[in-house]
């Protein structure tokens, strides 16, 4: 195990001898690592907080401190992250409350650029980068394969759907929709389909043909929302289980603050 002899590691932290921690790290006594976590310096990690393996943490980091919420009271509750993160400087990321489920988690394979904010009870998924400043508040949702520009504040209680493009410097207030490229000008707008995104992520041309016809009725035809869903449900196929218009009509259809159109 190579552990600096400025850092500071208290009684009862697991920490696996293939882990590396810098000059500088604090590490409480309820924070348990996978292998092959490196923590280069200046790295607190605190609280009741399991990390994977093959995670990289960058200087100045926090993870796991008391969330920034007047109703925490310092019961005990929880930071998760998964396998192969990369955490650069000074990302913060608080752990949960008891208000809101009690546990912040964070996916496997993610990139979170510097100053990255996850607030108290956010659950972040796989495989997303969060550019530089992008901020969550408490209880946001981000599924699978998102990309978040740079200063990006997204509201509470948002969700993030899967494979959106979220444009640098969007305001996000209200749910953002599965496969889209969102942005802001003077207001925000789904502008379609993340098109290059998606076939960088091995997206066939049946599937965004697909997808880009369900975003015409969507976002082109002169309907409204109800409207525009109840016309894409003829474009599901037979399993609706893997189907990805079938996952667009049901995101709309569960948002609780509306999607960004």
């Amino acid at each position: 195990m190579s552990i600096h002899s400025s850092a500071v590691i208290a009684e009862g932290a697991r920490i696996p001898k293939s882990c590396t921690i810098g000059p500088y790290c604090t590490i409480g006594a309820e924070v348990e690592l996978g292998e092959e976590c490196t923590l280069i310096s200046h790295v607190v990690i605190d609280g009741r907080t399991r990390i994977g393996a093959r995670n990289i943490f960058y200087p100045f980091g926090s993870i796991g401190l008391a969330p920034q919420d007047l109703k925490y009271t310092g019961e005990p509750t929880e930071t998760e992250i998964g396998d192969g993160n990369t955490i650069r400087e000074c990302v913060t990321i608080s752990r949960g409350t008891n208000g809101g489920g009690g546990i912040t988690r964070l996916g496997s394979g993610n990139l979170l650029m510097a100053y990255v904010h996850i607030g108290h009870d956010s659950h972040v998924g796989s495989n997303c980068i969060l550019a530089n400043n992008a901020t969550l508040a408490g209880h946001v949702t981000i599924e699978d394969h998102v990309t978040l520009g740079a200063f990006c504040p997204v509201h509470q209680h948002c969700t993030l759907g899967v494979y959106s493009f979220i444009g640098g410097g969007t305001i996000v207030t209200q749910d953002v929709l599965p496969f889209s490229l969102t942005a802001s000008k003077r207001e925000n707008r789904a502008f379609g389909i993340n098109k290059i995104g998606l076939e960088r992520r091995g997206f066939t041309p049946e599937r965004l043909q697909k997808l880009q016809k369900a975003y015409r009725l969507l976002l082109a035809a002169k309907l409204n929302t109800t409207q525009a869903v109840e016309k894409m449900r003829a474009l599901i196929g037979e399993d609706a289980a893997g189907d990805d218009v079938a996952l667009l009509v049901n995101f709309i259809e569960r948002s609780k603050r509306g999607v960004i159109k």
